[in-house]
């Protein structure tokens, strides 16, 4: 288990809702699936398990561009 820093979160047009995070240790990036959508059929979306950041850059409605 290791440290990380909220970089923003956003709902995919499938209903899922992704946070990136940032890893405190080795600045490595990380998409989780923080909700799975109502009507989303994806099995790679399941609730928090991470995803490949190319799964979570398809359109999407911004919730938060950034987090503080």
């Amino acid at each position: 288990m290791s440290l990380v820093r909220l970089l923003g979160f956003r709902t995919l047009t499938c209903g899922c809702v992704i946070g990136r995070y940032r890893e405190v240790a080795t600045s490595r990036e990380l998409t989780y699936v923080e909700e799975k959508g109502a009507d989303c059929d994806l099995h790679s979306h399941r609730r928090n398990h991470t995803i490949p950041a190319d799964r979570a850059t398809g359109p999407g409605v911004p919730l938060s561009a950034k987090a503080s």
